[in-house]
């Protein structure tokens, strides 16, 4: 895919280090001294874009050149194996790449090192719409689903195998999951609740254990309106708190540890985070990835708006693997586009 140069007007007292494929340093105010170029670590380099099957399965030249003979031009693609509207990314570790899709209600699931393609969600009662997702160290995979309340489990094989709700009956515990995650240390499940403004808390056996915030919602610290995804790492729980338009970092009891404010935030925005610490947040609405330091500076975004490699029309879910691969839902392109993260751990991506 072709890559374009980025002019930018600058003012004699204003530098800005602008990184391929629009990754920019922060302008440095008046009188400052001029930035020296980002650090290896802070680089990121554009990998893959992938949409649809066609992008996973390898062709076979003779088979494919005689099906052209037989069969004349190439059939339409399956509309259910394309991505229509496509929300959050995870991946497990045998290196599969999940992605919920709002639109058809399935997860689509590519498996580039073995060349296959398919979806979660193809019962009777489908997937509703499925929006958070994360996997557990057996790859198992956990789904919320934004509009029945529910979170579905299916194993490693893609097999359906229980839903996370009350052992009495059918109540869920949640009223609108979102964003969830697995700690695969402690195999502690956390959800967001996002219309109670709650962090919900489960065990491996789908126990309630915990729940962080207060049903009402507050801007206090520890507090969320509308939280919407969540990371655990390091011992830490990050929280994007999109009402109140922040990020907030707890510790493992989901102790207030610090914040940090954002310009802009809201049901779409991804988060992730990498070893080092560095917090990633997109942001639809300038089609950015803001990446900051441990302690809430602003380091440098990633892309701007455009259907280039690196460019982005509605940048939402985010997900950072162990290997620091950064995977970016292109919302609006219909698409996933991959990155190499360098840094603590960064292996060469796929």
């Amino acid at each position: 895919m072709a890559r374009h140069s980025l002019d930018l007007p600058c003012g004699s007292r204003v530098a800005v280090v602008c990184l391929i494929l629009g990754i920019c340093s922060i302008a440095q105010a008046p009188g400052a001294q001029p930035s020296s170029p980002p650090s290896p670590a802070e680089r990121v380099r554009f990998i893959r874009e992938f949409s649809s099957a066609q992008d996973v399965r390898r062709p076979h030249p003779v088979l494919n050149k005689t099906l052209d003979i037989i069969a004349g031009s190439k059939p339409i693609e399956n509309p259910v194996e394309v991505l229509k509207t496509p929300f959050a990314v995870t991946t497990d570790s045998w290196h599969r790449i999940f992605v919920t899709d709002t639109g058809l209600g399935k997860v689509h699931i590519f498996d580039f090192d073995h060349s296959r393609y398919f979806t979660l969600g193809n019962s009777r009662e489908g997937l509703g719409r499925p929006a958070g997702i994360a996997a557990d160290r057996e790859n198992n995979v956990y789904v919320t689903d934004s509009n029945s309340g529910a979170i579905r489990v299916f194993d490693s094989k893609g097999k359906f195998r229980r839903y996370l709700k009350e052992s009495r009956g059918s109540e869920s515990y949640f009223q609108q999951p979102l964003g969830i995650a697995v700690d695969t240390a402690t195999e502690r499940i956390y959800v967001c609740d996002s219309s109670r403004h709650m962090i919900i808390v489960l065990d491996k056996k789908g126990r309630v254990i915990d729940r962080f915030g207060k049903r009402n919602g507050g801007a206090r610290p520890g507090e969320f309106r509308y939280p919407t995804q969540l990371v655990v790492s390091g011992g830490e729980i990050t929280v994007l708190d999109s009402g109140n338009r922040r990020v907030q970092i707890l510790d493992s009891r989901g102790h207030f540890q610090r914040e940090i404010q954002l310009g802009y935030a809201d049901k779409d925005s991804g988060l992730a985070a990498d070893a080092d610490g560095k917090i990633y947040v997109s942001d639809s609405t300038v089609n950015q990835v803001r990446v900051f330091s441990h302690d809430g500076g602003l380091l440098y975004r990633i892309g701007h708006m455009g259907t280039q490699a690196g460019e982005f029309d509605g940048a939402s879910g985010l997900w950072l693997d162990s290997g620091n691969c950064l995977y970016v839902v292109d919302a609006r392109n219909k698409r996933v586009q991959e990155f190499q993260v360098a840094g603590p751990g960064a292996i060469t991506c796929p």
